[in-house]
């Protein structure tokens, strides 16, 4: 376990290193001797001093130079081979040496202690570090508790406990709302709890509960914990203050993580049921305004016809009757996409594929057109352009008729003159089914929110001068149906004016026809 304590003495291995320096500098001296004199010779222990005091402990620094300054007096005072000094000025000199060998072995260790410190510190900020990290890449931040189990067993020897809540703290303690790690026994899981719920450390050197054999620490975010971690000690060993400090630094980055995701999630929550609820606003205010006004043309209509049918004229009947059928027509539709988005958006949809001539398609919904007789509806600006070489489709033929019908219905209701023209074509890959115009096309503002359901746009004038009338999920039903076969629906302004509404579907392999043998009956 990492103490301040085992940082004041240099790892063994050392010590050969300043046992040579020693002597290498007893050597020298015993080269010297004769050649330089007492004080010179004097000069070449304190060097191998300072040497020696890099790689050994300040304690054995100091006895190695207490004992050479003797050896020195032995071999090479007068007189020698005794420990007696004659001159005092000799006394003084191996007073001298012996201090600052001290002093120097003592500085040293000081430092060495110092820079161990400082590289601890800097492990331990790179530990922070490396953490965070990965708690800021990480979408779920319960994912990264095998991280902070890794980083507090690094830090304190010992695989730790771990208690990680999955959301809100339970009113019980319930293991099952909660990811455990470290295979916490019943006394460690309650402890663990405790820490919880107090969102205070405890254990020995905390002040709370000095006499257990194990520390707690919460996973603290702002208001309250999301977890506790637990690491067991053994009797020679306690954390210090500082790697306290760490393993609590560590384990409030995981809860204010833990918090920041809880935050999130509950936000997201609330924005959906805030979304869910203006949807059910818009869908009621689009079916009192859209399903009403008809509605009351119809029973206007029906209402004049029965009390009144006597003094009208047929000419007069006849309009109310087609004012009857447009009536009709228009809830019909706003029903049908109304009740296609809803199956669009369901769930496991599965639409009914089959291969599908494009053309066909497009040449149905233009007959059926033709076919009407609407007030608002001028078939003859109809025009279909369909490139021979387009190929099969794969595709549900009733919605993708039903996209085309919507298509062409806005077009007819927006652009006020020239003509409507369908085209087919096949282009990188898709087959485009697009319904083009020379209205007053859409502003830039509205090219994406229009298909947005319940999105109406800006009101336009239609081609007989009255406002036009959309409940806004026309072209939302019309985007669903692309991206239900895989496609997308664009919106593109035309060059010389007017909208070009372009479905793009994906070309996939058509399958190869039976052989004419096999297909013919025996």
């Amino acid at each position: 376990m990492t103490t301040a304590s085992t940082s004041l003495h240099p790892p063994l291995r050392d010590w050969p290193l300043g046992l040579a320096a020693w002597a290498l500098g007893w050597a020298a001296m015993g080269w010297l001797e004769g050649r330089v004199d007492l004080a010179n010779l004097a000069m070449v222990l304190v060097l191998a001093s300072a040497i020696a005091s890099f790689w050994l402990p300040a304690v054995v620094a100091c006895m190695l130079a207490a004992g050479s300054v003797l050896g020195f007096n032995w071999f090479f005072v007068s007189p020698k081979h005794s420990l007696s000094v004659d001159l005092s000025q000799h006394a003084l000199l191996l007073l001298a040496m012996l201090a600052v060998s001290w002093v120097i072995a003592a500085v040293m260790g000081r430092q060495r202690a110092l820079a161990r410190d400082a590289q601890r510190q800097g492990e331990r900020v790179q530990q922070l570090q490396r953490f965070g990290e990965a708690l800021r890449d990480s979408q779920e931040p319960a994912q990264q508790a095998g991280a902070l189990f890794a980083s507090l067993e690094a830090l304190l020897g010992t695989a730790p406990r771990l208690l990680v809540l999955h959301g809100p703290l339970p009113a019980s303690d319930d293991d099952s709302a909660a990811l455990l790690l470290g295979e916490p026994t019943a006394h460690e899981r309650s402890g663990l709890w405790q820490c919880l719920r107090q969102g205070q450390a405890f254990g020995p050197g905390t002040g709370r509960h000095a006499e257990l054999r194990e520390c707690y620490f919460p996973l603290r975010g702002r208001q309250a914990a999301f977890g506790a971690a637990m690491v067991p000690l053994t009797l020679d060993a306690t954390p210090d203050a500082d790697t306290r400090a760490q393993a609590q630094a560590l384990c409030d980055q995981l809860g204010l993580a833990l918090q920041r995701a809880l935050a999130q999630r509950l936000a997201d929550t609330a924005r959906e049921e805030a979304q869910l609820q203006n949807v059910r606003n818009a869908l009621l205010a689009a079916i009192s305004h859209d399903f009403r006004t008809p509605l009351a043309a119809i029973l206007g209509a029906a209402s004049a016809l029965r009390e009144q049918q006597g003094r009208l004229s047929a000419a007069q009947q006849d309009r109310l009757l087609d004012s009857i059928d447009q009536e009709c027509r228009h809830l019909s539709r706003l029903t049908d996409n109304t009740l296609q988005l809803a199956r669009l958006d369901a769930p496991g949809m599965a639409l009914t594929l089959d291969w599908e001539s494009p053309q066909e398609l497009a040449g149905a919904v233009l007959a059926r057109r033709r076919a009407r007789n609407g007030v608002h509806e001028d078939a003859s600006r109809l025009r279909l352009r369909v490139d021979p070489e387009t190929p099969l489709v794969r595709c549900d033929a009733l919605l993708i008729s039903q996209l085309l019908d919507n298509l062409v219905d806005n077009a007819l209701k927006y652009a006020t003159e020239g003509p409507i023209e369908l085209l087919v074509r096949p282009q990188a890959g898709h087959v485009v089914l697009a319904v083009r115009d020379r209205g007053p096309g859409v502003a830039l503002a509205w090219r994406e929110r229009i298909f947005q359901v319940f999105q109406r746009g800006d009101d336009r004038p239609s081609p007989d001068g009255a406002r036009t009338r959309s409940a806004g999920v026309g072209l939302a039903v019309c985007r669903a149906i692309a991206q239900a076969h895989g496609g997308e629906l664009r919106l593109r302004a035309r060059a010389h004016g007017g909208a070009s509404f372009e479905c793009w579907l994906p070309l996939q392999a058509v399958p190869a026809l039976p052989a004419e043998s096999e297909a013919a009956p025996p």
